[in-house]
């Protein structure tokens, strides 16, 4: 071969490297649930897809900020409650951190990119900590699912994660919830002290967090999910039911089983605003959370039932 001929190769091999490089993959991007119906559909993976915001955000007759790793429901719940109620055919709701949905309630407004959004919420969901933070908002409150941790990996679990301790390994990439707005985060660091104390929370939180081998998400039920199918992180511990859905839908994910002895249970409790702009609405979804409809739709997406 040519010294010429060598170089032209040399330079093809590195060019079509750096073009793989660099080009984004897409394949795994949410949103993950069906968009309405609509003449014009426009979503773009990994630019315009807004995945955690639902239907009609002009002139709704109810509106609902769920805590985000209830994402999943979504579609069913929406459609069952329509059904039985449908005097509400415009529902607008937001799957975001309950944290973050807590600040949007007190500041009034939330900015997502470039657009704002003022709507005040007629029932807001979280966990039992973060509904009794706020327990002076809410004329009602109900109990309507459970769940419990679980580790994500990418299908093969080609690091061989068997239990929560192997998160503390020097080589195993975490991608791990945010305490400081996602309620679940804080859930995780009490699992961590059941299984190894606190030193190996302070190892994954800590130490991990300094070297980059832990990475701490803004919004977990995205971004643990993706980079883990991406090959950005290696296992993350997410709800049970985060699993159980990727595996729904296809995506080549994993699910490690906690000891229950090690684990953690969560229960999501609604809170029906005072000041809902819905009040009527608001009572009649309410009613529909722990109905049997429900119940059904919740439980097919890996919840457990109070």
């Amino acid at each position: 071969m040519s010294k010429l001929k060598l170089i032209i190769l040399i330079l093809t091999a590195v060019f079509f490297n750096n073009t793989n490089i660099m080009a984004q993959d897409h394949r795994f991007d949410p949103p993950w649930n069906t968009p309405p119906d609509a003449k014009v559909q426009f979503t773009i993976p990994g630019i315009d897809n807004i995945p955690d915001i639902y239907g009609d955000i002009n002139d709704p007759q109810l509106v609902v900020f769920f805590a985000g790793n209830q994402f999943m429901v979504i579609d069913d719940l929406m459609k069952s409650f329509k059904l039985k109620y449908p005097q509400y055919t415009r529902v607008f709701a937001e799957t975001l951190p309950p944290g973050i949905l807590a600040k949007q309630i007190e500041a009034g407004s939330i900015v997502i990119g470039n657009m704002r959004i003022t709507l005040k919420p007629d029932v807001y969901t979280a966990g039992k900590s973060r509904i009794d933070e706020s327990k002076d908002w809410f004329s009602r409150i109900e109990l309507y699912a459970k769940n419990k941790l679980a580790i994500m990996t990418r299908k093969g679990n080609p690091k061989q994660v068997n239990k929560l301790a192997d998160l503390g390994r020097s080589d195993v990439r975490v991608s791990m919830p945010n305490p400081e707005w996602e309620g679940i985060g804080k859930r995780i660091e009490e699992a961590y002290r059941k299984t190894g104390g606190e030193a190996l929370r302070n190892t994954i939180m800590e130490t991990k967090v300094k070297d980059s081998t832990t990475y701490l998400t803004q919004i977990h039920h995205r971004q643990t999910p993706m980079r883990i199918l991406y090959e950005q992180s290696d296992a993350g511990p997410v709800w049970y039911s985060e699993v159980h859905y990727q595996k729904m839908i296809g995506h080549p994910i994993e699910y490690i089983e906690i000891p229950e002895n090690e684990n953690i249970k969560a229960q999501y409790y609604a809170g029906q605003l005072k000041k809902a702009p819905h009040p009527k609405a608001a009572k009649d979804f309410m009613d529909f959370l722990v109905s049997k409809e429900a119940r059904a739709i919740y439980s097919k997406y890996g919840f457990e039932l109070p």
